[in-house]
């Protein structure tokens, strides 16, 4: 007897179908094929178990299982369920006529109990993009598969209700989920607000500009300035996610498996993500790979900002493996036998201090570094990489004066008001093409947009001349005017726009830390 079940497999951030063949004959073996891993072969014992421990009786006779396509590798725990209700269905102790309408998937305790799984989304989003009616998984996992619309999402808790739910005994409502309110619940209350910060008016209005245009940054000031309390306040000032953002967010952090740490019944990210990794962070950490390739903190700040603190102590090596991610917005993990695309269009935030000793150039301290100390610790960011950090503001300590003030700056709200007015302008620039905000502009699009007139041309022929500045530079400076012109609602790129993109550039020359 042959039966049929599936299940999915996920490759990058995506899933694909995975249909398993299951065929009782005479004897008594149990093979499994089709490129099944080592916790894919386990499967068996605790299937096993949880047969024998709910009165199941496993069958006494052969089982050959074929897990298709068999070019396309099976990982972790998650098929222990359709394996079992196979297994099962061969032996007619369940009704073989509804699996055909399920996809199946979760990882089974030694007791029958369910267990959460990764990527229940991307898998959800598959098995609608595949014609099944429903599917089944953990319980734990339904809140987050339910997202995905057009598709019956069934959660269990047991083996036993899934056997139950397939033979007709037991009734269960799909799992469901209202996105419009999970989206009216998020607002940015209670966060860390820029009312908290004093003075640094140069800075606040730099990430400003960052903000409403998508753009890289770095700070560089002396210890105790402000750079970290002010980046950690960067996501109260960003646009809100849409549903496409969220949603591919949410798949990024699924095949993490980061959405089980949030909780049964966290279901969307709707918030823009914020990842701060210790500078001790390995490469393949950083960007992403393994063995069997998984989703780094670049791809998890998809859509968000990464806080790289401390740029100059993170390994060279990790750094210079950003460069490509910055530019493409998605990152390529090739191993000899796959290729996994991770997205990764993120913000670039970062701080790093002028010196070793963190007081080169300050007035109110003496720096003690050696001229070849202080050198030796610039180079540890190199020029390309720099390159592509649109805004780069030095940060002085801020005085005695305006610290003492009891009235805060400008609340983020008022920020936020002015990045979702200039992200509308561009929302409507590059509608239908898959560009979001003035960082992502291609070269095409940058004559196109960014035309700049005549004085304005002069004004950038003497900046770069005079700074030495790349081509790359001058392509993000134009990105940077873009983005104060939509600031400051012109349609075109004015010189006053120009002279302040330029201004975010100082970091470039050699006497930055002055």
């Amino acid at each position: 007897m042959l039966i049929k079940t599936f299940g999915a497999a996920t490759i990058g951030i995506d899933a694909t179908l995975i249909t398993i063949e299951v065929h009782a004959t005479g004897g008594n073996n149990f093979v499994l094929v089709g490129l099944p891993d080592s916790s894919v072969r386990e499967s068996r014992e605790r299937i096993y178990s949880a047969m024998q421990v709910n009165g199941f009786r496993f069958p006494s006779h052969s089982y050959t299982i074929n897990m298709a396509p068999a070019d396309v590798k099976k990982e972790g725990a998650s098929y222990d369920l359709p394996l079992a209700i196979g297994i099962l269905a061969g032996d007619e102790q369940v009704k073989s006529e509804r699996l055909a309408d399920f996809l199946i998937m979760g990882e089974l305790s030694l007791d029958g109990s369910l267990q959460p799984i990764r990527g229940a989304l991307p898998i959800t989003l598959a098995a609608r993009r595949e014609g099944f009616k429903g599917i089944i998984l953990p319980m734990q996992n339904a809140a987050e598969a339910a997202v995905a619309d057009g598709i019956a999402v069934y959660g269990m808790e047991h083996l036993l209700d899934v056997v139950r739910f397939l033979n007709g005994m037991q009734q269960v409502e799909p799992y469901r989920v209202d996105v419009a309110q999970l989206f009216a619940e998020s607002d940015h209350a209670g966060e860390l607000d820029f009312a908290d910060v004093r003075g640094q008016e140069n800075v606040r209005r730099a990430m400003e500009v960052a903000a409403a245009g998508g753009h890289n940054m770095l700070m560089v000031g002396p210890p105790g300035a402000g750079k970290s309390m002010m980046a950690k306040r960067l996501p109260s000032i960003l646009p809100p996610l849409s549903l496409d953002e969220a949603l591919e967010t949410t798949k990024i952090h699924s095949v993490a498996g980061l959405m089980q740490q949030r909780g049964e019944r966290q279901s969307l990210i709707v918030q823009r993500p914020f990842r701060s990794p210790h500078h001790t962070i390995t490469d393949v950490a950083l960007v992403g790979g393994g063995t069997n390739p998984h989703p780094g903190e670049i791809s998890l700040a998809h859509n968000g900002v990464l806080f790289l603190d401390e740029l100059p102590e993170y390994k060279r090596s990790a750094l210079e493996v950003m460069r490509q991610p910055l530019e493409d917005r998605k990152i390529t993990i090739a191993r000899t036998k796959m290729s996994v695309e991770y997205p990764a269009s993120f913000m670039l935030v970062a701080a790093m201090n002028p010196c070793p000793c963190g007081h080169y150039g300050d007035p109110t301290h003496a720096c003690t570094c050696t001229p070849l100390q202080v050198h030796r610790y610039k180079d540890r960011i190199s020029g390309p990489l720099l390159d592509r950090i649109d805004i780069q503001v030095p940060i002085q300590a801020v005085p005695y004066s305006e610290l003492r003030k009891r009235e805060g700056g400008e609340p983020s709200a008022a920020i936020r008001e002015r990045v979702v007015r200039a992200r509308k302008i561009q929302q409507a620039r590059f509608q239908g093409t898959g560009i979001h905000c003035n960082a992502q502009m291609t070269s095409k699009m940058l004559n196109q947009y960014c035309v700049i007139d005549e004085a304005g041309d002069r004004l950038l022929q003497h900046a770069l001349t005079k700074l030495g500045l790349s081509a790359r530079a001058y392509d993000r400076i134009r990105k940077v005017a873009r983005t104060i012109a939509d600031l400051a609602g012109e349609p075109n790129i004015l010189p006053p726009h120009l002279m302040e993109a330029i201004s975010y550039r100082s970091l470039d020359r050699e006497d930055y830390g002055e």
